[in-house]
């Protein structure tokens, strides 16, 4: 079940400091939204506020509302960790867990929130995330192996079946191919064409091309200057902010004159 995200006049601080200032956006169900910008333009640190994921930073708060499906995940006694198992991350670095097997690695997100499931029941589980990962193929006959020892696109596939077994709404992917070589890139961007069928996504990438390969939408990120926040530009269908923007700093990094 996909959700679709509203965000109402959000403001991040990481103590007294506004890294983001005043972001207002509607995020469709079944759709892939990228965000881009210069690097430090804050669109990492807001993709980590519609999981709460930023407060792992002490001192990070906001102002400001995000719902999903009409719920506002900052309301009062709403708990992180429940909202981080409706959202699920899939970060820069692929991070399996070391020292887990693959099949371990798969089912972590599940036993952190202790569901208690029987083995068939893990073993069907673990079948359908890699399935949905595309990864099953590849690690069938080797699930009881470190996760460690898959290669980095693997690894990353990896990481996105442990995100996907616990069944989110909606994952986000910050920069999820930047460590990965063409082939890998292709295999992830594959995926997440595929997973949106299921899932609302949305991804940061500082590779243009792969904003207009993946997604639908895209949001466009600016900074006035090292100290001031990051604000969103323009946030429209990615065809429109790649081939027709209507704001001139938009067309300026999207065409390469700056960032």
């Amino acid at each position: 079940m996909s959700k679709r995200i509203n965000v109402n006049d959000l403001d991040v601080y990481y103590s007294d400091f506004l890294a983001v200032e005043g972001v207002n956006m509607t995020i469709e169900p079944r759709t892939v939204t990228a965000f881009i910008g210069p690097s430090g333009c804050g669109k990492s640190t807001f993709l980590r506020t519609l999981n709460r994921m930023h407060e792992v930073i002490p001192g990070a708060h906001v102002d400001g509302e995000v719902y999903i499906d009409g719920d506002n995940l900052y309301a009062p006694g709403v708990d992180p960790v429940s909202v981080r198992r409706q959202v699920g991350m899939v970060f820069q670095r692929a991070n399996p867990f070391p020292t887990m097997s693959i099949r371990d690695n798969v089912l972590a997100g599940v036993r952190l929130n202790s569901k208690r499931m029987s083995k068939s029941d893990a073993d069907d589980l673990v079948e359908t995330s890699l399935k949905g990962a595309n990864l099953w193929n590849e690690v069938k006959d080797r699930l009881h192996l470190p996760g460690s020892g898959l290669s980095g696109g693997q690894q990353q596939r990896l990481c996105i079946a442990r995100a996907i077994a616990v069944a989110p709404d909606i994952l986000l992917m910050d920069e999820p191919c930047s460590a990965l070589d063409p082939i890998s890139t292709l295999a992830i961007e594959d995926l997440i064409e595929e997973l949106k069928r299921e899932y609302t996504i949305v991804i940061v990438t500082h590779n243009m091309q792969q904003a207009t390969r993946v997604s639908d939408k895209t949001a466009f990120f600016n900074i006035a200057g090292t100290g001031k926040p990051g604000k969103l530009i323009e946030y429209d269908d990615t065809a429109t902010i790649f081939t027709k923007p209507s704001v001139q700093a938009t067309e300026d990094y999207v065409s390469g004159r700056f960032g």
